[in-house]
């Protein structure tokens, strides 16, 4: 079962580029706000006390022990509710020094790493020297060259934190299991050995579990990930074998939900013991790395809770390298030690979700969320730019004033296409695009030859209209569903809406004309907005390639929200706020050359030369037809014509969408607040989540709605052209609709409402990614 995924962080409210992505939301296994509850009382560690001891004595528990017949596996396998899902702290002092870099450059790295002489242990831990060195001995152990880890970054994520602090959180979460599930008392005993045969081969073992009780007769292993260590694996086959313990059960217990290769390693070893002899436990728990941060700890970790910054900050940039770093941490990790990270996290799906109260020089709190994946899926890439994307959003909605939120792609209007500052922003090249590809979608649909289209010509020549006229698209927000609690606002759903109407253009395209009558218009569109619409807006607020658009309008929802809290007391970004300065979140990496104009021209192409061509006849000579405004239906009527007709992308649905104007934010030290809980109930929204079995039908919920004074678009009859002036008002809400600006959202304060009690995204998912 996936489950979604989310963590609170910092976000700087520097006016240099804030790292807002880095302590960005994976908690990998754990979801909402987690409280770092290191197990001071657990002294005790397993790695230590090799000899068989009481785990009562080993962690220094008191207490009774729990009922056999209580413990979660007692009537099969099991998993931890959500609602208990919590954190565990252990030390890895190594954490600490996660920000220091080394030059990709050989002879600058060689200048740095040629000061220092080896053994690299006569260097103090904790210190630089003691990194570099302790590379340089790498390389000299593997001809100077870093071929498994591809550069310093990765080997001292991977290699000098990651490894480092395999065993403390190993130790610790067996004694947080220990001590959650009551194992103890004098029948629980820790790190027994005991001997066992393989009956078929004669082949002794000696098989070390960490917790053990004769009088039920149960074997517990704990892992804190959730993967199974495979030099084990002939170990306890033999011990199910075993005649001697034959009435023994086989207990697992993970910290995370299993690896698909566990689970499939584990159903075998059910089938070998038979009925009920081995279960699995997940007893789902995020480990948080104690230290004490200092000189060169990345700022993200340093004024962070968990483990998310690693997770993103690891996250490979493309697939091919995700794929050569699973190889590695593998190859690495035969013990199954390591607690999932980057490939358990598809990144495309990492959104805003809750922005706390700011506070006067702390920040706020934010929280993102994230879908869990196997890390087989090659999905953990990525995580780095998409973070980014969220903050440079961020950031733009809260220094640009509305005024400039608003892109149009009409071949009519080459000089209005965006701001010309919004268009040096990721938040505006996302807009545009969006649009672009949205008009894309509408002419696929539109195709009379199969699918939608083939249905929705079938109709009109059923009814004998000719043709269809020219429309013009573009993509608003429904009500986006937000609770306040507790001074910090949870986003629970922001959907988005296409809009579609009659329009004609002055640009010529080779359709020919076709005229129709007000009542044939009227049908038209009508059945245009029943079949074709619907399918455009599902893919607007559900297909990948949209995700980024999806991405941006959250953040978009959240800085609007802080922008009020602003007014209301001046907080740590009051001077980004309507500053119209953008130069900190520019355009990023691949993007970073991208042109308002490149997305313009293409889609001048695709509207004047078509995307795709098929056959179509009619008496008379060849002629080219172009989808996208007028559907000629020679075909359906019978008429015979040989020639092609090219489909363009849709018509300038000028997409201007109106995000609601915010703020960002840091977070502090300590956690956000823990939404209470609700029940569920089945149906599930767009994300997978699970609304409130008893809508509230008081303002503990409130949507952002229209703004005041703002009706929403207006429709367009055939032949007229959209309003010229950027500030006329076709717009909903708190997006930018395509096409128009927006002017400043009135009383918009007053649609954002107070005192919700769930965070709906921390549901769990059956379907998709989560």
């Amino acid at each position: 079962m996936n489950r979604p995924i989310s963590r609170i962080s910092p976000i700087s409210a520097s006016t240099r580029r804030p790292h807002l992505w880095p302590r960005a939301a994976v908690a990998l296994a754990t979801v909402g706000i987690l409280s770092v509850s290191g197990l001071p009382q657990l002294q005790g560690t397993a790695d230590a006390a090799t000899k068989a001891m009481p785990c009562e004595q080993m962690f220094k528990l008191k207490g009774k022990p729990t009922d056999p017949g209580k413990l979660p596996w007692a009537n099969g396998d099991a998993a931890r509710p959500e609602a208990d899902w919590d954190s565990y702290g252990f030390p890895n002092q190594r954490q600490a020094m996660d920000g220091l870099t080394l030059p990709d450059d050989p002879a600058a790295r060689d200048k740095i790493l040629g000061k220092l002489t080896l053994p690299y242990k006569k260097y103090a831990e904790g210190t630089p020297e003691r990194v570099y060195a302790t590379y340089k001995d790498y390389l000299s152990r593997n001809g100077n060259a870093d071929t498994k880890y591809g550069g310093f970054g990765n080997w001292l994520n991977e290699a000098y934190i990651e490894v480092y602090g395999r065993n403390p959180r190993g130790e610790a979460f067996h004694g947080k299991v220990v001590k959650d599930l009551g194992l103890i008392g004098p029948d629980w005993i820790c790190e027994e050995t005991v001997t066992v045969t393989d009956p078929d081969t004669g082949k002794p073992y000696t098989r070390r579990f960490d917790a053990v009780n004769h009088k039920t007769k149960e074997v517990v292993e704990i892992k804190s990930g959730g993967n199974h260590d495979s030099s084990q694996a002939p170990k306890d086959r033999a011990f199910l074998k075993d005649p001697k313990y034959k009435d023994y059960k086989l207990r697992y217990a993970f910290g995370q939900q299993q690896s698909q290769d566990t689970a499939r390693y584990t159903e075998s070893l059910k089938k070998l013991g038979g009925a009920g002899r081995v279960t699995t436990y997940e007893h789902v728990s995020t480990p948080e790395a104690q230290f004490k941060p200092g000189k060169y700890t990345a700022q993200d970790t340093a004024r962070s809770i968990g483990r998310s910054p690693d997770v993103i900050r690891q996250s490979p940039p493309n697939p091919a390298d995700m794929k050569r770093q699973m190889d590695r941490i593998r190859a690495a990790d035969p013990e199954g030690l390591r607690v999932r990270g980057p490939g358990g996290v598809d990144f495309s799906s990492l959104e805003l979700r809750y922005v706390g109260k700011p506070v006067k020089g702390q920040g706020l709190n934010y929280s993102f969320s994230a879908n869990k994946v196997d890390e087989s899926s090659g999905l953990g890439y990525g995580g780095k730019e998409r973070a980014e994307l969220i903050s440079d959003s961020f950031f733009t909605w809260l220094a640009l004033t509305p005024e400039k939120f608003w892109v149009n792609l009409n071949p009519d209007e080459p000089d209005r296409v965006m701001d010309k500052t919004f268009g040096t922003t990721d938040a505006g090249r996302v807009l545009l695009q969006a649009d672009l590809e949205m008009k894309h979608d509408y002419a696929k649909d539109m195709d009379p030859r199969t699918g939608i289209g083939k249905q929705l010509f079938a109709k009109l020549a059923a009814e004998n209209i000719p043709c269809t006229h020219g429309v013009r698209n573009w993509i608003v927000p429904k009500p986006a569903e937000v609770r306040e609690q507790d001074g910090g606002l949870y986003i629970l759903d922001a959907p988005l809406k296409v809009n579609s109407v009659p329009q004609d253009f002055k640009t010529p395209q080779p359709n020919g004309s076709c005229d129709l009558t007000e009542a044939q218009h009227k049908r038209v569109q009508e059945l245009m907005d029943t079949m074709i619409v619907p399918d455009i807006e599902k893919k607007v607020n559900t297909d990948a390639k949209y995700a980024d658009l999806r991405t941006v309008y959250n953040a978009r929802v959240a800085a609007e929200w802080i922008r009020q809290q602003d007014a209301k007391s001046p907080t740590d970004y009051h001077a980004i706020i309507n500053s119209n300065k953008v130069t900190d979140w520019p355009l990023r990496g691949k993007n970073a050359s991208w042109t308002p104009t490149q997305t313009y021209k293409d889609y001048v192409k695709s509207f004047t030369e078509g995307d795709y061509s098929y056959p179509c006849e009619k008496a008379g000579p060849p002629r080219h037809l172009r989808g996208g405004r007028r559907r000629l239906l020679q075909v359906a009527q019978g008429e015979r014509h040989s020639g092609q007709v090219h489909r363009r992308a849709q018509e300038p649905a000028a997409y201007h969408r109106h995000l609601r104007e915010g703020d960002d934010g840091r977070r502090g030290e300590q956690g956000a607040p823990r939404p209470r809980r609700q029940h569920r109930r089945p149906h599930r929204d767009r994300h997978g989540r699970q609304p409130d079995p008893h809508p509230d039908p008081d303002p503990h919920r409130r949507r952002l709605l229209h703004s005041p004074g703002h009706p929403g678009p207006r429709p367009l009859r055939p032949g007229r052209s959209p309003a010229g002036a950027p500030g006329d008002q076709h717009a909903s809400g708190g997006l930018a609709n395509t096409g128009t600006q927006i002017a400043t959202i009135a009383g918009v304060a007053a649609l954002l409402v107070g005192a919700g009690t769930t965070l709906v995204w921390l549901r769990r998912r059956r379907n998709g990614l989560g």
